[in-house]
C-alpha cells in the first residue's frame, strides 16, 4: 500500500503544478520602442524628405540647443540639399537646383565643422562653389542654335549628303545638347546610319564637355529621311 500511495501523491503534486501553469496569464508581447527625435531626423533626411528635415531639426535645437547632434545633422542636412542640387541641375531644372543650393548655403554656415580649417571642410566648401558655379552657368545659358527651348522636341532634317553641312549641323546639335541637356533620337531609314551619326555627335559633346552623359538612341524609318530629335528636359 505504501508505494501505491506515494505514486498516488506524486500524481496530485503533477496534476496541481499542471493547473498553476495553465491559470497563469500570458505575459504581454514587449512594446516596440518608439524613435527618439533624433532618430526620426535621421529616418526623414534618409527619406529625402529635407524640409520635414528642417523642421524636426529646427524643434531639436530649440528643445537642446547644446546638443552637439545639432551640428551633426546641420551638415548631413546641407550636404543632402547640396546633392539635391546636382541632381536637378542635371535634369536642367534650374529653379529647383537654385532653391536647393540656398538651403545648403544657409545651413552649412551654422556647422563649425564646414566653416574650420581641415581637409574634410575644405572639400565641402569647394564642392559647394562648384555647384555654384555650375548653377550659374546654367541661367547663363548661351542662345540656342537650333532647337527651341520651350518646345518639348525639336525635328532637325539631317544634310547627309553634304558631309560640310551635315558636320556643322552636329557641331550645333551637340552645343544645343550640352547648353539644355537634350536627348537626342536619331530617326534613319537604315539601320547602320545610327553608329556613326552617334559617333560623331558624342566626339563633339566630349570636346564641349567630357563629363557630359550624353543619352542618345535610334528608330528605324525606312520612309523618311534621316533625321535628329532633340528632346528638351521638363522645365
Amino acid at each position: 500500500m505504501k508505494p501505491f500511495a506515494t505514486r498516488y501523491l506524486l500524481l496530485a503534486v503533477f496534476s496541481l503544478t499542471l493547473g498553476a501553469c495553465a491559470s497563469k496569464p500570458a505575459e504581454p508581447p514587449p512594446v516596440a520602442s518608439q524613435p527618439d527625435g533624433w532618430e526620426q531626423l535621421q529616418q526623414t533626411i534618409a527619406s529625402h524628405e529635407l524640409a520635414t528635415a528642417e523642421d524636426q531639426l529646427s524643434a531639436l535645437q530649440t528643445r537642446t540647443p547644446d546638443d552637439a547632434r545639432v551640428e551633426q545633422y546641420q551638415r548631413q542636412l546641407a550636404e543632402a540639399y547640396l546633392q539635391r542640387s546636382q541632381i536637378v541641375l542635371q535634369k536642367g531644372d534650374v529653379n529647383a537646383a537654385a532653391t536647393a543650393l540656398a538651403r545648403a548655403r544657409a545651413l552649412m554656415p551654422q556647422a563649425p565643422a564646414v566653416t574650420g580649417g581641415d581637409s574634410v571642410a575644405q572639400a565641402r566648401k569647394a564642392e559647394l562653389a562648384k555647384a555654384e558655379a555650375a548653377l550659374k552657368a546654367a541661367e547663363a545659358k548661351p542662345e540656342a542654335r537650333l532647337i527651341d527651348p520651350t518646345a518639348p522636341t525639336t525635328v532637325i532634317a539631317l544634310h547627309t549628303t553634304d558631309i560640310a553641312a551635315l558636320r556643322q549641323q552636329l557641331d550645333d546639335i551637340a552645343a544645343d545638347v550640352v547648353n539644355y541637356h537634350c536627348e537626342v533620337v536619331f530617326q534613319v531609314p537604315r539601320r547602320q546610319d545610327a553608329p556613326w551619326l552617334q559617333t560623331l555627335l558624342k566626339k563633339r559633346v566630349e570636346a564641349i564637355d567630357p563629363d557630359f552623359t550624353l543619352k542618345q538612341r535610334h528608330e528605324i524609318h525606312r520612309q523618311l529621311s534621316a533625321q535628329a530629335v532633340l528632346v528638351t528636359p521638363k522645365p
